[in-house]
């Protein structure tokens, strides 16, 4: 049974950081491209930042270029999202999702990927 389980959101003052987790089990991450996408009230789940399964080239959302770093750990089955310099415009609940197709990193499409975690909350506020 494929499963993806998120960690580490929380409530965050403006400018701090967190670092969130995506365990995968039932599948092995190293062969998925995989992407972390949020979603806030009463807005769309969109695509933030994503990481290939082929070369482990990266993409981001503007609005996180340069703040938000995506990497992967494939000895621990592992995807992590390190958030700095948070905003409260970053509020949401935060996705991981998997997906074993290639090349759809670069588009970091949420209709793309068929594998998706529960979901952790991000708060950011003074």
């Amino acid at each position: 049974q494929v499963q993806l389980v998120e960690s580490g959101g929380g409530l965050v003052q403006p400018g701090g950081s967190l670092s969130l987790s995506c365990a995968a089990s039932g599948l092995t991450l190293d062969y998925y491209a995989v992407g972390w996408f949020r979603q806030a009230p009463g807005k769309e789940r969109e695509g933030i930042s994503c990481i290939s399964n082929d070369d482990d080239s990266t993409s981001y959302a503007a609005s996180v270029k340069g703040r938000f770093t995506i990497s992967r750990d494939n000895a621990k089955n592992t995807v992590y999202l390190q958030l700095n310099d948070l905003r409260p415009e970053d509020t949401a609940v935060y996705y991981c999702a998997a997906d074993p197709a290639l090349y759809i990193a670069t588009s970091c499409f949420v209709y793309e990927y068929n594998y998706w975690g529960q979901g952790t909350q991000v708060t950011v506020s003074s």
